[in-house]
């Protein structure tokens, strides 16, 4: 069959249209094959309770990440309101900075931090419905995923705590264990490495096989290579910054403002620190 140049050209018009909406349509299926198995995502951050710029421009990265990479679980690891732990704050340096993302249903669950408990031993934050605390420490579970919140303050009843989470964690059949505390366990930044917390609690991550701990405290994102079967994450830079170094562990580490991101499927945890110019500046991932 002949075809004159006309009808060549809206032939070709027409296989350059179809093309695209198949490379299209291909891409998008990529795109979801790619998290397919994909059990729970969550993010995580620290420090942030300060109204300020950097906890907007932070909270906002939250938002945009959020558009693109829906989650509704936030783990809010402490120093929640500067510089007191005052409620009379909480609009400011919580419910307006993070405003977008509590209006779609996105959940923070909160520890306590150093800041927190200078006013009524942080008691007014454990009540506040909107930080999800059932105690001053607590577990909850999502989708083969447990987290267990910690207080690491110096006044904390260490004794009880210590029990309550040997207990926990030989009771759990969760598959991913998570554990978050405002105090650092390894860190390359100001205040470094807690040896006290090495002695005290990885041992019992070891046994229990406890796969990742996120803090706050040091103003810096670090995230550690795998140490004795766990990952530690800072995610300390929620408001504000200071510098940090590099230690033999160390994945990566930066000062940039930031907040961590975390992918859950069956075999593995795929964490990715983000700034707030929107990008990816570090990847990493637990293997089960």
């Amino acid at each position: 069959m002949k075809i004159n140049r006309r009808q060549f050209l809206l032939l070709g018009g027409f296989t350059t249209i179809t093309t695209g909406l198949f490379g299209w349509q291909l891409s998008s299926a990529n795109a979801n094959s790619s998290k397919k198995g994909l059990l729970l995502r969550f993010v995580s951050v620290a420090d942030t309770g300060t109204g300020t710029k950097g906890q907007y421009d932070v909270a906002k990265a939250m938002d945009v990440y959020h558009q693109k990479n829906p989650y509704n679980l936030v783990v809010l690891a402490g120093d929640n309101i500067y510089n007191n732990g005052e409620m009379s704050k909480i609009v400011e340096v919580f419910e307006r900075p993070y405003q977008p993302l509590l209006k779609k249903g996105v959940k923070f669950y909160a520890c306590l931090g150093n800041h927190d408990i200078r006013t009524e031993n942080g008691d007014p934050q454990v009540k506040y419905p909107s930080f999800n605390m059932t105690g001053r420490y607590y577990t909850f579970t999502r989708n083969q995923v447990q987290f267990f919140a910690l207080d690491t303050n110096n006044n904390a009843d260490w004794k009880n705590q210590l029990s309550w989470l040997n207990k926990e964690l030989s009771l759990s059949k969760a598959r991913w264990k998570v554990v978050f505390g405002h105090h650092p366990i390894y860190s390359s930044g100001q205040y470094g490495t807690n040896n006290n917390f090495v002695k005290m609690f990885t041992p019992l991550f070891k046994k229990y096989k406890v796969q990742l701990y996120i803090n706050g405290h040091e103003h810096n994102y670090e995230r550690t290579n795998n140490i004795n079967g766990t990952t530690y994450v800072i995610c300390g830079a929620g408001a504000g910054n200071r510098p940090v170094g590099r230690s033999e562990w160390t994945g990566y580490s930066t000062s940039n403002l930031s907040f961590a991101a975390y992918d859950v499927y069956a075999d593995r945890i795929e964490i990715s620190g983000i700034g707030i110019d929107h990008q990816v500046f570090d990847q990493g991932v637990i293997k089960f």
